[in-house]
């Protein structure tokens, strides 16, 4: 089973892939989409649930996503034809890093998915690119709430307290018009539902291959969950805008 099929099992009950209930995913986007026929970005969408929501509550809204996930990215528009909203969505297959278009958007999002860039820093720079003047960027990234075990560290990356991340953020010339900080509640619900699902999968296809893989996937992940990064990590949402435009 590879790493493509162990997330798109995971996140069955949990199509957004980061630690924010449905009313804060709602806000976020409130805050950052402009005006109704905005054009919006996600670099590293994975199945487009943040655009296929936009789309949804902006009937007038263009959307594009990229993803280096084939599996993702059909899905996305499974997804989408589903909702009536395919034909103002765009998909493309390769590394968001490596993203050009011919034109600017209004609201630029990437959310969990820094490590495509090699970090939050990068991650705004490669948004940067592609900003509309007067336009936002929805970013989410972790940080550590406390001192880190060194293996939290190895398992999710160094990243800083969130007031350095902040910080980090305004001194490279982006000032933030809102931020979420994802409870301990949404925290939770999201390792509950990703975990859980990959074992509730498992356990209905005792039959399958993968089936003894995928358990004792959801069993080490919940396992590292709970013993080394409970306690010390968290997840900041912001949304940006440039300081000089």
């Amino acid at each position: 089973m590879n790493r493509e099929q162990i997330s798109a099992i995971a996140h069955t009950g949990h199509p957004i892939k980061a630690p924010l209930d449905d009313e804060s995913v709602r806000l976020l986007l409130e805050r950052g989409i402009p005006r109704d026929d905005a054009r919006v970005l996600d670099l590293g969408c994975g199945g487009g649930e943040w655009l296929l929501r936009a789309l949804t509550t902006y009937p007038r809204l263009r959307a594009e996503g990229v993803d280096v996930s084939e599996l993702a990215l059909e899905q996305a528009g499974e997804a989408a034809s589903g909702r009536g909203v395919r034909e103002r969505l765009t998909l493309h297959h390769q590394e968001a890093a490596e993203f050009v278009s011919p034109h600017s958007f209004d609201l630029v999002l990437s959310v969990g998915a820094a490590h495509a860039f090699g970090g939050l820093l990068p991650t705004l720079a490669a948004a940067r690119e592609h900003l509309a003047p007067g336009g936002r960027v929805l970013i989410g990234d972790g940080f550590w709430e406390s001192e880190p075990t060194p293996e939290a560290v190895e398992m999710l990356g160094d990243f800083a307290d969130l007031a350095t991340t902040v910080d980090r953020v305004t001194a490279d010339g982006w000032t933030p018009v809102h931020g979420h900080v994802s409870t301990r509640r949404e925290l939770d619900d999201y390792e509950w539902a990703c975990w859980g699902s990959l074992a509730s999968w498992a356990l209905d296809h005792p039959t399958d291959p993968d089936s003894t893989e995928a358990l004792t996937t959801a069993a080490t992940r919940r396992a590292e969950w709970l013993h080394s990064y409970r306690s010390s990590w968290g997840f900041v949402s912001l949304v940006l805008r440039r300081t000089s435009d």
